[in-house]
């Protein structure tokens, strides 16, 4: 029964402009950004790549933005470097792929708000303030649920002067209803689901839902199965989240942050860096998803929805009878939006 959607859902792809609000590369200088090949096939506009969590050294973060910006420029025939909207649009003109660059934390800044507008100067787009665990700007989701602290209140002022996108993913509800209040520009979960749905630590609660909407943001479904409750994300169960937020705060405030991880075998991580904290209950060595972040709840090995099964998506949305104007905004614009009165 599907097949009479995708051929619907291809031409609809082909003719929207995509944005994948995160995905995630090693974070090697080594690393070569052809991977992004994966994204550009599957016909994705914009996609946005971290380059620096909470636990990675500054000097690892600044090998890696130096290391992907000149391969992005090398490659200028296939990507281009998002720095403002105006390049997203000659990429989708042009049929090439742009990408800018997110920070998941807040403790390479150092406490100084003025770092910033430096790693603005760099690429970077988007960035939320903790990863997972507390640090001095505020609270992770898998912390102790603590307020935006002085110092976190002049880092989103900078944020929202610097025209980055705030995001309020992987931290605590009561850091970004904080967030969300002081906050001048509309706030962003890049890549969440919805904690009704599965009761998950890194979920969002309805309330945060509601706040984000209020600023005029944008949740971005998550496509990982640990998030979710299901051993496979199949497009159905993204459906299932997409249907949630456009039922409870519209449609306009939906968009899809897939969080795709480009080669998990490749070990990244700083040395000695202590995994059971960073991402908690990983199970024990006998398991078969040991080392495997986030892996609760028998659910499995670790799955993310791959960026080749949008079109895959768009039919289940087809398919439910969602209105190609509604899917388009899902897709990309929904969050182009955003960044338009974020960005300049």
């Amino acid at each position: 029964m599907m097949a009479q959607y995708q051929t619907e859902a291809t031409q609809l792809l082909n003719d929207s402009l995509v944005w994948d609000c995160h995905a995630c590369m090693p974070l090697l200088p080594s690393y070569s950004v052809d991977a992004l090949d994966a994204h550009w096939k599957a016909g994705v506009t914009h996609v946005s790549v971290n380059v620096g969590m909470d636990f990675n050294p500054i000097e690892t973060i600044m090998q890696v933005i130096a290391s992907f910006t000149a391969q992005l420029k090398q490659r200028s025939e296939k990507f281009v470097m998002a720095r403002s909207i105006a390049d997203v649009l000659e990429a989708k003109r042009s049929g090439r792929l742009a990408v800018s660059f997110d920070l998941e934390g807040s403790m390479m800044l150092f406490d100084r708000p003025d770092m910033v507008a430096l790693f603005h100067q760099l690429g970077v787009r988007q960035m939320h303030l903790a990863y997972n665990r507390n640090n001095s700007v505020g609270g992770g989701c898998y912390d102790t649920d603590s307020a935006l602290t002085p110092v976190g209140r002049d880092i989103v002022h900078a944020v929202n002067q610097a025209g980055i996108l705030l995001d309020g993913s992987h931290m605590g509800e009561r850091t970004t209803l904080d967030m969300m209040a002081l906050s001048t520009a509309p706030f962003i979960f890049s890549h969440s689901n919805v904690k009704t749905l599965f009761d998950h630590p890194r979920c969002v609660s309805d309330r945060q839902i509601d706040a984000c909407a209020a600023t005029g943001g944008v949740i971005g479904v998550c496509g990982v199965n640990r998030f979710m409750g299901c051993s496979e994300p199949v497009p159905d169960v993204l459906f299932e989240q997409i249907d949630y937020l456009a039922s409870r705060v519209g449609i306009t405030h939906v968009g899809l942050g897939l969080d795709w991880m480009y080669d998990l075998h490749i070990d990244d991580n700083p040395p000695g860096l202590d995994r059971g904290y960073w991402w908690p209950n990983l199970q024990s060595a006998n398991s078969a998803v040991a080392n495997d972040p986030y892996a609760p709840n028998g659910q499995g090995p670790m799955q993310v929805f791959h960026p080749s099964k949008i079109v895959d998506l768009v039919a289940v949305m087809l398919k439910n009878g969602y209105q190609h104007g509604d899917i388009r905004a899902v897709l990309g614009d929904n969050f182009m939006r955003v960044a338009g009165k974020v960005w300049g």
